[in-house]
């Protein structure tokens, strides 16, 4: 059974940083893509990010591209995403989930993905 669980959100200023942390099993993380989607009040769902488990391939939406950075931790069993230079139009619920691949259309493929976490808040104001 896949478990996903999200941390690390929080209130920041913009242009600060903020890292967000989906932990999973180590086998979880072997087998199965884990994507990084946010969704805002009034918004659809979209994706930010997603690194494949068979292979370690990264895909990024334009929207995080140059912003936010990806990445396994094999330590703390966990895929994380570093977001840098936080905008007034990042804040949402960030959730993690997995699917079996990553899309190349990271912003739109979301449907495919389960075991999706409760989810965590990123708030960016001064």
């Amino acid at each position: 059974q896949v478990q996903l669980v999200e941390s690390g959100g929080g209130l920041v200023e913009p242009g600060r940083s903020l890292k967000l942390s989906c932990a999973a099993s180590k086998s979880t993380l072997d087998y199965y893509a884990i994507g990084w989607f946010r969704q805002a009040p009034g918004k659809e769902r979209e994706g930010v990010a997603c690194i494949n488990g068979f292979d370690g391939k990264i895909y990024y939406a334009d929207s995080a591209k140059g912003r936010f950075t990806i990445s396994r931790d094999n330590v703390e069993n966990a895929v994380n995403l570093q977001m840098d230079r936080l905008k007034p139009e990042d804040p949402a619920v960030y959730y993690c989930a997995a699917d079996i691949h990553c899309y190349v259309n990271v912003a739109t493929e979301t449907t495919g993905f389960r075991a999706w976490g409760q989810g965590t808040q990123v708030t960016v104001s001064s």
